[in-house]
């Protein structure tokens, strides 16, 4: 269901931004006319040739969903309604005031739900011919050491059901992070090959710094090379090529028609066949009565039984005897399964998508009140930085502490229990005005 005051009220910074080669977002609303004499200028009503599209493959390409990502955006229908939770768009409960539109944003707000959207990228993004970056915010609001609740973007490939979409529908990267507790702290990454998801075979750990309630960014370049880098806050969590980090088809692979030799001999020592046991070993025994032991004065034989002094681990006992170890005659050493080249391994295909269409988050959230934010998939790590100077820094306030004391002011206005106003004849309005800040997508 969609609130018809959505369209309005969106932010740019929820836009979903699909960028290429140094680009410019677009323009929002047309400018105003200058006036003339106290009055307005009036528009041309000449209608301008459309421009010409260049043929150049490097002309630069812009999207942005600014006016239409309250139709832009479909939530999924995958799962009955009892199990789907609803979608909102608000700033949260508090938020830096001179930042309250870059602050609205996509809010998963029930909890044990499965919250479903996604929306359609105008240009197809691609791996194939150069840099992809997918940069975003998560504030996971309600968060606290009990939180469980994921918070990663899919981009999805070819012609997707926007209805349909849920957690079958094939995909090709998942980026973001995923929290349950204490034991889950992480950020995903995961890319499709062959049909087959890959995780990241050692985990992008987030410190405990990271895990707050507050708006974090989340930044992920993958370069034409294979090389990959994670930001979380415009910080590096993590860099390499993706031919180590997955399980990829490896350059070469054990022979499978070669196993090791039966007699071949692998055991570096052995019990030296040479060796005795000396007379008397086993009559050795492990406990001792400990010789320093005394009676005490006040033993009563009679009452308490003939006085036996406690047992002691005996120094002279040396456990069951094994002969010693010497160098077995017959090692060969270790065995080295034979390699051959690998037919599967074409590093050139790895992470390379050509077709991406659709970007999409599909949670199950323990925990609701996540909102997510500032969505960019762009091929421009420099732009991508830019626009977080515009969104998520200023989100954050100054020197990061914005949303805290946003925070620390909101608890102190709201955690005292007031009693409810009179109605009167303002109180439509100010329904109204919650609506804008908290609409239902």
């Amino acid at each position: 269901m969609q609130n018809r005051g959505v369209a309005a009220h969106l932010s740019h910074t929820l836009a979903l931004r699909v960028t290429y080669n140094n680009a410019k977002p677009l323009p929002r609303g047309r400018p105003a006319l200058p006036t003339r004499g106290g009055q307005q200028a009036q528009r041309s009503t000449h209608t301008p040739p459309p421009p010409r599209r260049s043929t150049d493959p490097r002309a630069p390409r812009t999207q942005t969903f600014d006016k239409d990502i309250g139709k832009r955006w479909t939530v999924s229908e995958w799962k009955d309604a009892d199990s789907t939770g609803k979608w909102v768009h608000t700033p949260g409960e508090w938020f830096v005031e001179s930042a309250k539109k870059e602050a609205h944003g996509m809010q998963a707000s029930e909890d044990m739900k499965f919250h479903s959207i996604s929306a359609p990228l105008d240009k197809k993004a691609s791996t194939t011919d150069g840099t992809l970056v997918v940069q975003f915010t998560v504030k996971h609001e309600k968060k606290d050491y009990a939180f469980c609740g994921g918070g990663y973007i899919k981009l999805l490939p070819g012609k997707v059901d926007a209805k349909a979409f849920g957690g079958d529908t094939p995909y090709s990267i998942m980026f973001g992070p995923d929290l349950c507790g204490y034991d889950v702290s992480r950020i995903h990454l995961i890319f499709e090959h062959n049909g087959e998801n890959l995780l990241k075979e050692d985990e992008i750990k987030l410190d405990y710094a990271d895990k707050d309630e507050f708006t974090h960014l989340y930044t992920l370049v993958l370069e034409k090379d294979g090389s990959y880098e994670v930001f979380l806050d415009q910080d590096s969590k993590a860099q390499g090529n993706i031919v180590d980090g997955w399980a990829f088809p490896d350059k070469e692979i054990k022979d499978p028609e070669v196993s090791k030799p039966e007699d071949w001999v692998d055991t570096k020592k052995i019990p030296d066949p040479e060796a005795v046991k000396p007379d008397g070993y086993d009559d050795i025994p492990a406990e001792i009565p400990d010789p320093e032991a005394e009676q005490p004065e006040d033993w009563d034989a009679e009452e308490d039984g003939e006085w036996e002094p406690p047992m002691i681990d005996n120094p002279d006992y040396k456990g069951e005897w094994k002969a010693p170890m010497i160098d077995n005659p017959d090692y060969k050493g270790p065995w080295e399964h034979p390699l051959i080249p690998n037919k599967d391994y074409a590093p050139e295909t790895y992470a390379k998508y050509k077709d991406l269409t659709t970007v999409g988050f599909e949670l199950w959230t323990v925990n609701g009140g996540s909102i997510f934010d500032n969505i960019l998939v762009t091929d421009d790590k420099k732009y991508a930085d830019k626009m977080a100077e515009k969104t998520w820094k200023k989100i954050k306030g100054e020197e990061g502490s914005g949303e805290k004391e946003a925070k620390e002011a909101w608890k102190k206005e709201n955690e005292p229990e007031e009693e409810e106003p009179e109605e009167d004849e303002d109180d439509d309005d100010e329904d109204d005005d919650d609506e804008e800040e908290h609409d239902e997508l």
